[in-house]
């Protein structure tokens, strides 16, 4: 068997998961008093969606919780990653929870626990109420406080049972694509004027945390899309671009969290985030576990032109792509690891959040041999071994995603799951990577156990 094909090097305890979220799989998007959020938005606009796909039926999950059951505990992992939308439990943003959709959790929580896998909810997976965006959405402080009374709501029904909680998933994407650049929802152009909506998610991140520790949660974090900034050259212009993008892309957003401060912005000539008095403490005391999700490094120049941004991102030279067209470099995510664990060496445990890759697959129900994807986990598995042995602390890994599912703005052009489903029938085969991962958890687990005798 080729080397990247192989079982790689496993650290020490790893636990294992995959991950899926609400709008992306459930489909239902009408069923039990849901809401409307900003990507019900986004999609029903004329051509936001690349495909002219929506999210209906998606995968059908709402209706379909015992097959993903299923193919959860066939798979053996240790946990599943799924997300909680906030316009079901409150239809509008705000108001008492709707019971009947935390019922349907409930049952997603029981169900998992019965089948022996820990469930790990995320509470936003980008799907901010429509009339929450309406009223300023993460520009506004005000959502903080709604958030953290959504989250309450949901802690009161599961935290007896669930003890690990992801609050906000990638706010990154949420503050550069959709307020940024408006490639995502909520589709707004705002450049850097999209930055107090990092603070805002941060904060929201802390209340809701200590919301989930007051209802028993003990395991409690936030998963931030992360990037090894590669500069495109040694000129002072390249590495002054590459840190003013590591700055907008990863540090704004890891050191409030891990160093309790920003770093400076002003030295960018970009405003201060609105902080008030009190707020950085809450979020630099917030974290029993740091979530990176983490797909490809980014190349960057200086910029060109009348760029209003500081930096140009340009391809990764000399590496494959993802169907996706992102650049394949697993030694990336060992040296961001190792970066960000020196720079903060009291950090909580790591957890990978996500890590995956899309690649061109039929659409109709097939068992496809995705020896690319598999070559891709094995790699990147390798490269969070690698970390470790330079004293990185991961204690979970995640693998994006357990299903094909709608992929956002991108509808279903991308493929990223263990599982292939046929969209027109809802046939869900299992992959080659499923049988992989599935054995390779087993191994990494017979292996434990043997160490330990």
């Amino acid at each position: 068997m080729p080397e990247s094909l192989s079982a790689p090097r496993i650290p020490a305890g790893l636990r294992w998961s995959t991950a899926t979220s609400a709008f992306q799989i459930e489909g239902s998007r009408t069923a039990d008093g849901r809401g409307r959020s900003i990507w019900d938005d986004f999609v029903d606009r004329q051509g936001a969606v690349i495909d002219g796909g929506t999210a209906e039926p998606a995968c059908d999950s709402y209706r379909r919780t015992d097959d993903d059951i299923e193919l959860l505990a066939g798979l053996g992992v240790d946990g599943y990653r799924f997300s909680i939308p906030w316009v079901r439990i409150q239809p509008g943003g705000s108001g008492p929870a709707n019971s009947v959709a935390l019922d349907h959790y409930e049952k997603l929580v029981d169900g998992l626990l019965a089948r022996g896998v820990d469930p790990e909810p995320t509470l936003y997976h980008w799907e901010l109420p429509s009339e929450i965006e309406a009223a300023g959405g993460w520009l506004s402080r005000d959502t903080v406080s709604r958030f953290a009374d959504y989250a309450a709501m949901v802690a009161d029904r599961l935290a007896d049972r669930v003890s690990t909680w992801y609050t906000i998933n990638e706010a990154a994407m949420t503050t550069l694509q959709g307020y940024g650049t408006g490639e995502l929802a909520p589709a707004k152009q705002l450049l850097f004027g999209a930055l107090p909506t990092v603070h805002h998610q941060l904060l929201a991140h802390a209340h809701a945390a200590a919301a989930l520790r007051a209802a028993g949660a003990t395991r409690v974090g936030i998963t931030n899309n992360h990037t090894q900034v590669l500069p495109a050259g040694g000129s002072d212009a390249d590495l002054a671009a590459a840190h003013a993008y590591d700055l907008v892309h990863n540090r704004v957003f890891s050191e409030p969290l891990l160093a309790g401060a920003y770093p400076d912005l002003e030295a960018l000539g970009l405003p201060p985030m609105p902080v008030q008095d009190g707020d950085l403490e809450l979020i630099g005391d917030s974290l029993d576990f740091y979530g990176v999700n983490f797909y490809n490094p980014t190349t960057v120049a200086a910029a060109s032109g009348d760029s209003p941004l500081p930096f140009d991102l340009l391809p990764t030279p000399g590496v494959p792509l993802t169907g996706f067209g992102w650049p394949i470099m697993p030694e990336a995510l060992r040296d961001f690891l190792v970066d960000l664990s020196e720079r903060h060496p009291n950090m909580p445990p790591i957890v990978i959040g996500e890590n995956g890759a899309s690649f061109p697959e039929p659409g109709h129900a097939v068992r496809v041999q995705d020896d690319d994807r598999i070559a891709f986990l094995s790699a990147h598995i390798r490269a969070v071994a690698e970390a470790a042995d330079q004293g990185v602390r991961v204690e979970e890994y995640t693998v994006w995603s357990l299903m094909d599912n709608f992929e956002w703005a991108d509808g279903y052009t991308q493929r990223f799951g263990l599982v292939h489903v046929d969209f027109e029938s809802g046939i869900r085969t299992p992959k080659a990577s499923y049988d992989w991962y599935r054995d390779l958890i087993r191994d990494a687990r017979t292996d434990a156990e043997g160490s330990a005798r």
